[in-house]
């Protein structure tokens, strides 16, 4: 095997944007900026979805696909929160199922849906784990 970039071959070199399908956006957009204070940064016109750019520059999305696409659950991202025990109890306080806790060795979460089904953990790195 070559060390060598080949012509054709593909570097990825990080990740632009992350994000979830949502099958009614102007919800899916509450959910997040009002149960998890995310404050959109772009909103796509015609209700088509919108992204959320975080300080150190990471980027979540959501879309509609309307009829361009089948939709699809997803899971898979984790949001960086100060304090998982915290978020857990203010998710409890607004009646919003806790769907899994789980503590490793080096972090602490707790998973969640949003309105489409969609797999939402919340995640603190333990102390020496940042």
């Amino acid at each position: 095997m070559s060390t060598t970039a080949e012509a054709g071959s593909i570097r990825v070199t990080g990740i632009d944007l992350t994000g979830y399908m949502t099958q009614d956006a102007p919800r899916a957009i509450a959910f997040y900026r009002d149960v998890l204070g995310m404050q959109p940064t772009v909103v796509y016109p015609g209700d088509a979805g919108a992204e959320f750019t975080f300080p150190s520059g990471e980027t979540f999305g959501l879309w509609n696909p309307g009829e361009t696409m089948p939709f699809q659950k997803s899971n898979g991202v984790l949001f960086a929160v100060p304090s998982v025990e915290n978020a857990v109890n203010a998710l409890e306080t607004r009646g919003i199922a806790i769907l899994m806790r789980h503590e490793s060795p080096v972090c602490y979460m707790a998973m969640i849906a949003d309105p489409d089904g969609n797999m939402v953990v919340l995640h603190q790195r333990k102390p020496g784990n940042d």
